[in-house]
């Protein structure tokens, strides 16, 4: 049997995604605001992760942040 891993995570992530597609279909948000939110989510974690022993992964998070925003995986483009 598999081992699954970050449960929460994945399904944050999908939420999130689900959301922000919903907000640019909806004409709430544009896309340029949907990336600037992603953008934003991506430098809180590369630019100054804290002292919290935790360094690898905001990285991590930072690179998974960016290839959603160059995959355009949030946004439908037109």
């Amino acid at each position: 049997m598999p081992k699954v891993t970050d449960v929460a995570g994945t399904a944050a992530l999908s939420i999130c995604e689900s959301l922000l597609l919903a907000l640019n279909d909806r004409n709430v948000l544009p896309e340029n605001e949907i990336v600037g939110i992603l953008h934003d989510a991506a430098a809180a974690h590369a630019n100054d992760p804290g002292d919290d022993g935790q360094m690898d992964l905001h990285k991590a998070v930072a690179a998974m942040i960016n290839a959603i925003i160059l995959g355009g995986n949030s946004v439908r483009r037109k």
